[in-house]
């Protein structure tokens, strides 16, 4: 499904809800947490991508842009493992916390970015999401799919498990583990796209096949091209009506090439060019609500150039996911429309 030109402009008019109301300003939390994985660093995230110019990028857009900091995160003393999981009580007050704020954030009519921090913490920035966005949809941008449970996780890290939280038809294959009782499924397998895949445990993909879940491997980007992969995306998720999108995006589901930085890096990712893309047909919906970037960690870097290449890619990713083009400037309401006008009289 193309949204193009008249298609578009009628997305647009039709979104007056709070959650549909999007990109008037920009909100940025910082989660810098690592308690979902065992590689320390990139609870520094954050910071790194900041660091690489993440606001005045932003500022450059057509919207403000408001940086609320970092949250404060409560590293348990006595935080024993569950079954094999480590850090479950650490992880799921972060989480907490971090629902919290995306929460308050969306609701004060902000498109909001969560800068992470490990991948678990989409557990908190999507339930926040959909809190007041109960009807959101979610696209995964990732070399994995995070969607263990803690009978199928090889390691028994919370980053591989984010995705099994949420969803419903996995409730009763979730036990309960100590500082997730605040924590209810809200999402169907039906409102989820992965994007990116290409290092799928054994026991996800039995559950991607059972539940029926659209997903899209690096094999299926090469054999379809980027361009059809975002179509079919967007059919899925929004022929049947418009919603708010949550972008939930791992730095690993770029080449190691581009983003070397990151705590499990596959070969075979992501190209520049087909990552921005994602990410420009989501800003061409109109819907973008909320995005996650995770998984920069300046401790991984082979060099301080290794570092700088991560975070400047996470910085275009977030900019052209909030309109920044590649033909000079930003995506305006007003030059969208006008371009649109001119493929409409062209083709």
């Amino acid at each position: 499904m193309a949204l193009r030109g008249p298609l578009r402009r009628l997305l647009r008019t039709q979104l007056n809800s709070t959650c549909q109301s999007r990109a008037h300003s920009v909100a940025v939390i910082g989660a810098p947490f690592s308690k979902g994985q065992k590689r320390r660093g990139v609870e520094h995230g954050p910071k790194a991508i900041r660091d690489a110019g993440l606001i005045e990028r932003l500022s450059n857009l057509d919207y403000p842009v408001h940086d609320f900091g970092d949250l404060s995160f409560q590293h348990l003393e006595k935080d024993e493992p569950y079954m094999h999981i480590p850090f479950p009580r650490t992880v799921g007050r972060a989480n907490k916390l971090l629902s919290g704020a995306v929460s308050n954030a969306v609701g004060a009519g902000n498109t909001t970015i969560m800068l992470g921090g490990d991948h678990s913490l989409a557990i908190g920035s999507v339930e926040g999401h959909a809190r007041q966005c109960p009807d959101l949809c979610l696209i995964w941008v990732d070399a994995h799919a995070d969607i263990n449970t803690p009978l199928t996780s090889p390691s028994g890290n919370l980053h591989g498990q984010s995705v099994a939280f949420m969803l419903k038809e996995l409730q009763n294959k979730m036990p309960e583990l100590p500082g997730f009782s605040w924590m209810k499924p809200f999402l169907s397998a039906k409102d989820l796209v992965y994007i990116g895949l290409r290092d799928v445990d054994p026991g996800e993909y039995d559950i991607l096949k059972d539940l029926g879940i659209q997903y899209f491997t690096m094999r299926d980007i090469d054999r379809l091209g980027i361009q059809r992969v975002m179509e079919v995306t967007f059919d899925h998720l929004l022929s049947r009506k418009q919603r708010p999108i949550h972008l939930s995006f791992d730095i690993d589901a770029m080449d190691p090439s581009l983003a070397p930085a990151t705590g499990t890096p596959v070969n075979g990712g992501l190209t520049y060019r087909e990552g921005i893309w994602i990410t420009e047909e989501i800003h061409n919906t109109g819907l973008l609500s909320v995005m996650d970037l995770v998984e920069v960690n300046p401790a991984l870097g082979a060099s301080r150039e290794a570092v700088a290449s991560t975070a400047s890619m996470a910085v275009d990713v977030i900019a052209s996911s909030l309109g920044q083009t590649r033909e000079g400037g930003p995506i305006t309401q007003e030059s969208q429309t006008l371009k649109d006008d001119t493929e409409q009289t062209t083709f």
